[in-house]
């Protein structure tokens, strides 16, 4: 999951905004650090969809000049058994009561501020028919001239 990300650069400072996700915005002191930056924001505004039951937006093709950032896969986990619950109507009680789980340890599986286990992220996807699938890609990096 990797939203696209448009940097501007103001007084020495590089300010981030997302097209997608209009709540948004994040700076840093150099390109590297306004994109590190972005994750933790992207997860924040994320998790605010989530907090607030909202469907999670989908991510639009990169245009010129912007960047790709890419959330954790734990996130990217959580975030999947957020929209499976959505579309399976399954409410966090009930998810807890197809896990044995208590309301707590259901809410820490939606909270991407949780380091949970991904194995019990996993867990709970399988419960709702649903499974991770994990790639591993090579990163394209533009060198400065």
């Amino acid at each position: 999951m990797q939203y696209a990300i448009k940097l501007v650069e103001a007084g020495g400072t590089f300010v981030a905004t997302c097209r997608d996700l209009p709540a948004f915005n994040s700076v840093g002191d150099s390109v590297e650090d306004a994109l590190r930056e972005s994750v933790d924001a992207i997860a924040l505004v994320l998790q605010s969809y989530m907090d607030d039951r909202q469907p999670i937006p989908v991510a639009t093709d990169k245009k010129r000049g912007e960047h790709w950032v890419a959330l954790p896969a734990l996130d990217v986990a959580k975030v999947g058994l957020y929209q499976a619950m959505q579309a399976k109507g399954v409410r966090k009680a009930d998810l807890g009561r197809m896990l044995g789980m208590h309301a707590p340890q259901v809410d820490r599986l939606l909270d991407l501020t949780h380091k949970s286990k991904l194995e019990q992220v996993e867990s709970a996807l399988l419960q709702l028919g649903y499974r991770v699938n994990v790639s591993v890609e090579p990163i394209r990096v533009r060198h400065a001239a």
